[in-house]
């Protein structure tokens, strides 16, 4: 069914998948692998933050939040992707294809908003020491957190339903999953509308978080310009991973939204399809890594609990 005139097709055809015959075992392979890893490390860190009441701070907080989002980024896209490198025949339902859709522009706007929100927790804590625990506590991070869920996912609730109601005159996606602007550009009705809101959409959703970031960025700079040594060491400490993380998701996003707009013909295919999984992979794998390495108390716990566990098994052995 490659052309239809139903505003419901069944089945989409992914144009993206490169045929690799037996080598599609050894993707399966490394593509799972990366989904184990992710789904271990971000959980334990989640558990461990949840578990440990002298992790219950307004820091961790957002830190779980990003860990969680992570994982609900990765599933969105990772067991569908293990389903097609062994699939020969790439199609997905729309159903299915909408509820990715939905997924994984919900995971971009959380992860960026919550990364908005962690730069000024960081500038509150580095400009703001003596007034922090009252301007930032528990109960605020969750808030904050709440909104930044709520918004995210109404903010995308609309070029969705816009997306939803389109005709579709052809089924064949040139991606390796189901993406919004791909779906539209299938549409033979009118898009005006929906392609004026997707720019509105995403200048806003790349506006609202880059705003406090910026904000808070030259705030800490200004205070490590004119303050002392120990002010500057606590800055770099703190603001090290969560700049990383930053300019890691910003780079994928960026790429993401390029590959979007534009004719990317002339990039090679293989490039294209790493870049295009960037974004759902590299931030939730690295993440975990850089906070943990950086945050001594998550280190020093997540030793612990390892340790505990790992003793607690052999005494079952023995």
């Amino acid at each position: 069914m490659l052309n239809s005139t139903s505003s419901t097709l069944s089945n989409l055809v992914l144009g993206a998948y490169l045929h690799v015959g037996k080598l599609k075992y050894i993707y399966f392979m490394i593509t799972a692998m990366f989904y184990i890893v992710i789904f271990i490390v971000n959980t334990s860190l989640i558990v461990v933050i949840c578990v440990n009441r002298s992790l219950h701070e307004p820091m961790y907080i957002f830190l779980c939040s990003l860990f969680v989002n992570e994982l609900y980024g990765s599933t969105g896209l990772f067991p569908f992707l293990l389903v097609q490198i062994l699939s020969d025949i790439h199609t997905v339902s729309a159903s299915f294809c909408f509820l990715q859709i939905f997924c994984v522009h919900t995971y971009v706007c959380i992860e960026f908003n919550n990364l908005a929100i962690m730069s000024y927790d960081r500038y509150l804590a580095i400009c703001c020491p003596l007034r922090y625990n009252t301007r930032m506590t528990c109960n605020k991070a969750v808030i904050f957190i709440i909104v930044i869920w709520l918004y995210s996912v109404l903010m995308f609730l609309i070029p969705f339903s816009l997306n939803i109601r389109l005709t579709r005159c052809g089924n064949i996606i040139n991606g390796l999953f189901c993406r919004n602007y791909l779906v539209v550009n299938l549409a033979c009705s009118d898009t005006e509308v929906n392609n004026i809101y997707g720019l509105f959409g995403t200048v806003l959703a790349i506006l609202v978080p880059l705003l406090p970031i910026l904000f808070s960025y030259v705030k800490i700079l200004k205070v490590c310009f004119s303050g002392s040594k120990q002010t500057r060491q606590k800055a770099v400490s703190t603001c090290t991973p969560h700049l990383a993380s930053l300019l890691n998701f910003s780079f994928a996003a960026c790429f993401e939204i390029i590959q979007s707009r534009f004719d990317m013909s002339s990039v090679p295919s293989e490039l294209r399809i790493i870049l295009s999984l960037y974004f759902l992979i590299m931030p939730p794998l690295l993440n975990p890594v850089m906070f943990g390495l950086q945050m001594s108390k998550i280190l020093n716990t997540f030793k612990h609990v390892l340790c505990y566990k790992l003793t607690a098994f052999w005494r079952n052995k023995m």
